[in-house]
C-alpha cells in the first residue's frame, strides 16, 4: 500500500501453524537507493521480490536493510537476502540485538518451555514434515550479519531522512523508526492495530510490558499522520492522542 512518496507498507501473506497471517514490513526509498525495514518469516524472498516490483522499486535499488529486532519473524529471510546474486546489502540493528541476529546467542524468546509451548499449539492436521521443519528452525533460528549499529536519535539519510527510535520492552533492543517527510511512524511491534484500532504491543509477545509502554512516551514529541504497524498494518486516526492513552495504561 502507497503511503507517501517514497514510502510504502508492504502486505506479506505467510502460513504460519497451519494457517494464513499477514505482516507489513516497510519500504523507503529516494532517487539513489531503497531501505527495507525487516525480511519476514523464513522463506519470503521472493514474495518480498514481488512486493518491490509491485510498488515500482527495481530490486537492484535495495542496499540497506533495517532489523527492528530479533524475532524469528523480523529476521526470518535476512541470510536468503544477503546470499542472493552479488547481494551487497547493509544491514543495520540496535547493538543490543546484533549477538542475537548474528546467532551468537539464541533468540531470547526461544527459551526450552517456549519452544515446547510452540510444538504442543501445532494443529494436529499438520503433516509431519512441516511440524519438523517449524521446530527445527525455531530451535536452530536463521542469523545474519549486522553491518552497523545504530541507536536512539539517529538521523538516517534515507528517503529525506529517518529518526530512529529505541523503544525496548518487546525486546531489548527493540527499533521504531519516523519518516519524516511523511510523518510516519514505523512502529514494529511497539504497536499494533485491532479491528481498526490503534493498540498497545501484543502482551504475550512482550516480555516486559511496563517498558514497552514506557517507550510508548518517546512517540509523542514527534507529529504522526500515520502509523505503520508489523501486525495490524495501517493506522491513520488521531495517534497521538492514542499513543497518550496507550502510554498511561
Amino acid at each position: 500500500m502507497h503511503i507517501a512518496k517514497g514510502i510504502e507498507m508492504l502486505e506479506i501473506s505467510v502460513q504460519v501453524m497451519g494457517g494464513s497471517e499477514t505482516i507489513y514490513p516497510t519500504l523507503l526509498w529516494d532517487e539513489e537507493t531503497a531501505v527495507l525495514v525487516d525480511t519476514g518469516y523464513p522463506g519470503l524472498l521472493p514474495t518480498f521480490k514481488d512486493a518491490l516490483q509491485e510498488a515500482a522499486v527495481p530490486w537492484s535499488k535495495l542496499h540497506t536493510i533495517i532489523i527492528t529486532h530479533q524475532d524469528l519473524d523480523h529476521i526470518g529471510s535476512l541470510p536468503s537476502f544477503l546470499t542472493e546474486g552479488d547481494s551487497k546489502l547493509t544491514v543495520l540493528a540496535h547493538e543490543i540485538e546484533k549477538p542475537y541476529i548474528q546467532g551468537e546467542k539464541m533468540l531470547l524468546k526461544h527459551t526450552p518451555d517456549a519452544l515446547a509451548a510452540a510444538e504442543a499449539m501445532i494443529p494436529a492436521h499438520v503433516p509431519e514434515e512441516w511440524r519438523r521443519a517449524f521446530l527445527h528452525v525455531l530451535a536452530h533460528p536463521p542469523k545474519g550479519r549486522v553491518d552497523h549499529t545504530i541507536a536512539d536519535g539517529d538521523m538516517l539519510p534515507f528517503a529525506g531522512g529517518i529518526t530512529v527510535i529505541h523503544t525496548p520492552g518487546h525486546s531489548p533492543g527493540h527499533l521504531s523508526l519516523y519518516h519524516h517527510e511523511s510523518r510516519t511512524l514505523i512502529a514494529a511491534d511497539a504497536l499494533t492495530v485491532l479491528n481498526g484500532e490503534l493498540q498497545g504491543p501484543d502482551s504475550t509477545a512482550t516480555p516486559d510490558m511496563n517498558t514497552a509502554l514506557r517507550s510508548l512516551t518517546k512517540f509523542i514529541d514527534y507529529k504522526i499522520d500515520n502509523v505503520i504497524c508489523y501486525h495490524g498494518g495501517l493506522y491513520r486516526g488521531d495517534a497521538n492522542r492514542r499513543i497518550i492513552e496507550l502510554a498511561n495504561g
